[in-house]
């Protein structure tokens, strides 16, 4: 398909308009980071997450209004791939003091039900699980199949046919399920699972996260500057560190303003911006290789006009692989749910912006570099 084949704008003529629209976009997102902040999922900030699968459809506001009774502060609530799942996130790690007594109680509830009255001893306790002691084997293996029927993750101390211990986990996810049983009773469920990050693991994978896209962005100057020159290394990575910073900006200007775009920075969200990395970088580099064969050609013609031809040329090939991509990424955008929403979000903006700046901004970086500095750029 041969599509803007013979087109011949002056994309850099009006370069400084785009400097300006540029200059906004990261102000107005670097303003919103600033004051308002960035939204970090528990990979980063810590905490838990727990996914729950019902059978049949639940209303967000139901297990919102249950949520309020349950004790465990600020929970953040939203679905989860369709209308049967339910994501809960919280920043709390373990269940709190004042509520680990009534998950306690209804432990020794549930056992009372099958053995009303069983003796039984607590032989070790921490805050995440409980440990009982009874008379014998067989008790203890009733109690521990009964118990994990019920919802609780219980588990025999050892296999040894003569153990008589029976180890319960005490977690939040424990809490939270023995709440929506008991306000919940046409509508079964099941917790499909809980992840915990410390705050300490998660700030440092915030910094690893960090250096991580700094590595890359370095690796990615001293390849051009060896592929290329140093002109076109310096151009090629400011329109990186343009593309992430601004669809950054992005994540903190549209939260709580769009709603299904309350999304928060994870590792999912950093896999997509090294994917947006990628993407934008071979764009760029697309422009620069039909530069350089260009400047090889035509070595009288100024560097304007070799640097807008070279952009017109490949603008068939920078339309339709964007278009292409986007439909992909739109698909994903609109019938992922949310546990690709903030990835495929990242790559719509970051692919939109990306192409925008290897035509606008890496371009004219380097003929305003050339320019500001006189120096003749050949191959």
């Amino acid at each position: 398909m041969r599509i803007f084949e013979h087109i011949n704008i002056d994309f850099l003529g009006k370069r400084k308009f785009f400097y300006i629209l540029s200059t906004t976009l990261f102000l107005v997102g670097m303003l919103n980071i600033i004051f308002r902040g960035l939204h970090f999922g528990i990979d980063f900030s810590g905490g838990s997450e727990i996914v729950m699968q019902f059978e049949k459809p639940i209303e967000i506001s139901q297990i919102r209004g249950y949520a309020e009774k349950m004790g465990l502060g600020e929970l953040e609530i939203k679905t989860f791939g369709s209308q049967t799942g339910i994501l809960i996130r919280t920043s709390l790690q373990e269940i709190p003091r004042n509520l680990y007594p009534h998950v306690v109680a209804e432990i020794e509830k549930t056992m009372d039900q099958v053995y009303p009255g069983v003796p039984r001893k607590i032989v070790d306790s921490t805050v995440n699980s409980i440990t009982y002691a009874f008379d014998n084997p067989d008790t203890t293996k009733t109690i521990v199949d009964k118990l994990f029927k019920a919802g609780f993750q219980s588990g025999q101390f050892s296999e040894e046919p003569t153990n008589t211990k029976m180890t319960v986990k005490i977690g939040i996810s424990d809490w939270i399920q023995q709440r929506l049983k008991q306000d919940i009773t046409n509508n079964h469920f099941k917790i499909l699972k809980e992840d915990k990050v410390g705050p300490k693991i998660g700030g440092e994978l915030k910094l690893q996260a960090i250096g991580a896209v700094l590595l890359s962005l370095f690796c990615i100057l001293l390849f051009l500057w060896f592929r290329y020159k140093f002109i076109f290394a310096f151009g090629a990575v400011l329109a990186l560190f343009h593309d992430v910073l601004i669809t950054f900006g992005l994540f903190s200007i549209l939260y709580g303003l769009i709603p299904g775009l309350n999304l928060e920075i994870n590792l999912t969200v950093m896999a997509a911006f090294f994917t947006l990395m990628g993407y934008s970088m071979n764009d760029t580099v697309v422009v620069f290789d039909r530069v350089r064969e260009n400047l090889k050609i035509y070595k009288t013609k100024p560097l304007e006009e070799v640097i807008n031809g070279s952009i017109n040329k490949t603008m068939s090939r920078t339309i339709l692989t964007g278009s292409t991509t986007l439909l992909a990424v739109t698909v994903l955008l609109i019938f992922g749910g949310d546990v690709l929403r903030a990835f495929s979000f990242t790559l719509f903006f970051g692919i939109i912006i990306g192409t925008y700046s290897s035509i606008f901004v890496a371009s004219a970086i380097v003929l305003d570099y050339a320019k500001k500095t006189s120096k003749k750029v050949d191959f």
